[in-house]
């Protein structure tokens, strides 16, 4: 069976990684080591995850018309995505600058830029020229608005729509009903629903919060301790694989999109959790984010 075409929506930045000691705390200096400067962007992340490990994918975002506009969609293309549907602004392209401690922690700063600037009105245009797309992967480093309409319009169409809401901002109520699969970490689990998540069960009744509201399906991100795939009674624990991290930064992403790959190939929840969580443990070995997403093969040897 073929596998389902993938569309992927959000921000694309330009990823300033300095490696130090350990974070500065505010109004701290401290000397940096290594600098490496590379494609990055929750969505461009994920669209590239998913690319590469097997995924049929469509990424559209809005980049500047300078230097770091050309280069990433020059990098986008040389990945395999389809791009006919990248924008262009007339803001400057985004930006992040990632701080990365010895024992793999980061800390981010992004300027929007041009992520900033993709509109409704771009959204609605990208629908009706994208053709036919069966998963839509969401993230909120673009306009909420744009967000929303992206979800509406894709779950009018019949697509499955997947939204990792992060980083995590205020969401409108009526966005939670088009939503078919959720995966928020504790943190934006805890805020979206204003309960504590202290324990696996706290998790559990703030998924059930989460539904009540009109989100369909949940998977939470535990960091070291794996994920929880909420099903009410017979949620399950998927543990993450032990290995040592060099650099969190793309974990997250890879795990998004490694999991619409699974799905898209006829996974079951649980195998595309399997999945993802095995390509997750790949990248937080290697620094910085899209050089650290893996590709298909990595994960048969």
């Amino acid at each position: 069976m073929p596998s389902k075409k993938i569309l992927v929506i959000g921000s694309s930045n330009t990823d300033m990684t300095v490696r130090v000691k350990q974070l500065p705390r505010p109004g701290e200096t401290v000397l940096g080591c290594d600098f490496v400067m590379g494609q990055g962007g929750k969505g461009a992340n994920q669209a590239v995850a998913a690319k590469r490990l097997g995924g049929d994918v469509t990424f559209v975002c809005k980049v500047g018309q300078d230097i770091f506009g050309d280069n990433s969609l020059s990098e986008y293309k040389k990945e395999g995505l389809v791009t006919d549907h990248i924008l262009r602004s007339g803001k400057p392209s985004g930006v992040a600058l990632i701080p990365v401690s010895a024992d793999g922690e980061n800390s981010i700063v992004v300027a929007s830029g041009a992520n900033a600037d993709f509109s409704v009105e771009d959204v609605e245009k990208t629908l009706l020229a994208v053709g036919d797309f069966d998963i839509l992967l969401l993230q909120l480093e673009i306009p909420v608005a744009s967000v929303a309409a992206a979800a509406r319009l894709a779950h009018e169409r019949g697509a499955m729509v997947v939204l990792n809401p992060a980083p995590c901002s205020p969401l409108p109520e009526e966005l939670f009903r088009y939503i078919d699969l959720f995966i928020p970490n504790e943190t934006e689990l805890s805020n979206f629903t204003g309960m504590p998540v202290d324990s696996l069960d706290e998790v559990k009744k703030a998924c059930a919060i989460m539904q009540e509201k009109g989100v369909r399906g949940l998977i939470v991100t535990l960091g070291s301790q794996g994920s929880l795939l909420y099903a009410g009674e017979d949620s399950e624990v998927i543990p993450a694989k032990k290995v040592k991290a060099v650099d969190t930064t793309a974990a997250g992403d890879t795990f998004c999109g490694g999991l619409c790959v699974g799905l898209a190939e006829g996974k079951s929840l649980r195998e595309a959790a399997l999945f993802a969580t095995a390509a997750a443990a790949l990248t937080v070995q290697k620094a910085g984010a899209q050089n650290a997403l893996p590709y298909r093969n990595e994960l048969m040897e």
